[in-house]
């Protein structure tokens, strides 16, 4: 109990969030009793994930009865099948399903029977800085001498694409493990581990819900750390600009994939594939979901008249060579 209250009582130098109270005794007993609730109760689903094909280890978390896994796309990366191992050293085998690599988000499915260990999916859009967690994983991989050791911190940010921010101590090989809120329900996946390994990525779950159909049915697109220079990217074809109510429509090009579907300059974007959009920054977490080729719905005013236009997404380097010309 000593070392918990000292680890709560710790100050965040710089720390720009407001901590929540815990201002006694019973407080620290409470948070307590949830994190070895959390312990107890998670960790036979977070397991070791080893690559037959590539010798490459990582982590991640079962989440469903039927054998669901949840980890890191770059855990997965080039692999057809995983060996998975539990953390009382039994294994069973899980084929890779489909990745998001523009969220870091994979996910596998057990082959056998079960029922299996799981744990409830939470909402990390919920989450606020400076909440409780709890990271689990498999540093260095799966240790026969210990059962996946228990990191406990808070939440430091909410990032671009649903990502969060930890100060949950991580190293090589707690990849793709969980990041559980005090109810034992996953929040996140482990990303990227900084190089000081205190103040670490995760992929939140919130954007492993917004393609989860795709990722079970085994689709694979994206890329990691994924920006502005990546050649496929989907796009609209269009430059906008904010403007009240939603973004204008500064350029849309002939040939260009929202030109084709009756978009034009002037226009007034309010809502993409169900989103509203009011700021340019949102488009990276709307297509992050979708690879080009795709179509989106995309509503527009014209002339104080609604109109809703089907765009086939374009790819950025496509549409790049267009507007060189």
């Amino acid at each position: 109990m000593k070392k918990l209250i000292t680890i709560l009582a710790m100050a965040l130098p710089g720390a720009l969030f407001a901590v929540p109270k815990v201002e006694s005794l019973g407080d620290l007993r409470q948070v307590e009793t949830r994190v070895k609730a959390v312990v107890e109760t998670r960790t036979d689903c977070t397991i070791s994930l080893v690559s037959p094909e590539l010798g490459a280890s990582g982590s991640g978390v079962i989440v469903s009865a039927d054998g669901l896994i949840l980890t890191a796309a770059h855990v997965v990366e080039g692999s057809r099948e995983m060996t998975v191992i539990f953390p009382n050293g039994s294994q069973a085998k899980a084929k890779v399903l489909g990745a998001n690599y523009n969220r870091d988000a994979a996910m596998a499915q057990l082959v056998g029977e079960g029922p299996w260990p799981f744990a409830e999916v939470g909402d990390s859009a919920a989450l606020e800085v400076g909440d409780f967690v709890v990271a689990m994983g498999h540093p260095k991989g799966y240790d026969p001498t210990r059962r996946p050791p228990v990191r406990f911190g808070r939440i430091m940010n909410k990032g671009d694409l649903g990502f969060i921010t930890t100060d949950c101590t991580l190293i090589g090989g707690d990849s793709g493990g969980p990041v559980f809120d005090l109810d034992g329900r996953v929040i996140g996946i482990h990303s990227h581990i900084a190089s000081d390994r205190q103040v670490n990525r995760h992929a939140g779950v919130t954007g492993f819900k917004s393609s989860w159909q795709k990722m079970l049915d085994g689709k694979t697109w994206g890329k990691l750390g994924t920006n502005g220079a990546d050649p496929n990217r989907p796009v609209l074809g269009l430059v906008l600009e904010p403007a009240e109510g939603g973004m204008q429509v500064k350029e849309a090009r002939d040939g260009s994939p929202a030109f084709t579907s009756g978009i034009r300059t002037g226009d007034l974007v309010v809502e993409i594939a169900g989103l509203e959009i009011s700021d340019p920054n949102r488009l990276n977490n709307i297509f992050a979901d979708y690879q080009a080729g795709e179509k989106v719905p995309v509503i527009i005013y014209r002339d104080g008249k609604e109109e809703t236009k089907t765009v086939t997404l374009g790819r950025l380097g496509e549409i790049y060579k267009t507007y060189r010309r």
